[in-house]
């Protein structure tokens, strides 16, 4: 019984904690487009120009 008097606040504030993480990532605009960066990686990135020795040696 005596350590329902530790865990019951222990996971109260753990549980506010998540809410407040929660509540933060979304007020800062981190949620605002999950669709865009996984389909990001289909796509083909521009051809680069190769690299050229610029002393010629």
């Amino acid at each position: 019984m005596i350590a329902l008097y530790i865990v019951l606040p222990l996971a109260l504030l753990i549980g506010g904690l998540a809410v407040a993480a929660f509540i933060w990532t979304v007020r800062s605009g981190q949620l605002d487009d999950v669709d865009t960066p996984p389909r990001r990686m289909l796509f083909e990135d521009p051809p680069t120009r190769p690299v050229t020795d610029v002393a010629g040696s």
